[in-house]
């Protein structure tokens, strides 16, 4: 049989499909977070949903809430809980940056993508502001209108 391949890449990531809809994305951050052993056999797995997560600054420490990582398959009792509280890693100088922005108000710390950084897991979270509902409309306005450009200009190519 022939050897597997040590350099392919097995899970890429996990995106936050609806930040890209619901915010305007600002400042981006890369912390680290604080799993157990299960948790990280699950998000290789592809078994993780960001989706309808948040970050909050406590006591000088992130915290991300309502993220789902699906029990691992062939856990134990020591099979962690699947909407636990996971504490992210970042820098002092970070968490004071990302909670003075906070503090001022119309500001929310969101994870936009969770991915391997080699053998260690990683969170993209962006300070974000919400949208209107005349900004979503706006948005659908210039993807229909970029849609038609390219239509026309692949119909002009021989």
């Amino acid at each position: 049989m022939a050897a597997k391949d040590k350099g392919a890449p097995r899970l890429t990531e996990v995106r936050n499909s609806k930040v890209f809809r619901d915010y305007t994305l600002g400042e981006r951050y890369e912390a680290g977070v604080q799993l157990k052993g299960t948790e990280v056999k699950s998000i290789r797995n592809g078994r993780a949903q960001i989706s309808d997560s948040f970050c909050r600054v406590e006591n000088d420490e992130v915290w991300m809430y309502s993220a789902h990582i699906e029990p691992y398959a062939f856990g134990n009792l020591e099979n962690h809980d699947s909407k636990r509280v996971r504490k992210l890693l970042l820098h002092r100088s970070d968490i004071r940056k990302i909670a003075l922005a906070m503090n001022a108000g119309g500001k929310a710390l969101i994870p936009v993508r969770m991915y391997f950084k080699e053998a260690l897991v990683k969170v993209e979270v962006a300070l974000c502001t919400g949208k209107k509902l005349f900004d979503k409309r706006e948005d659908l306005k210039k993807k229909a209108e970029m849609r038609e450009v390219n239509r026309a200009l692949r119909s002009r190519r021989p």
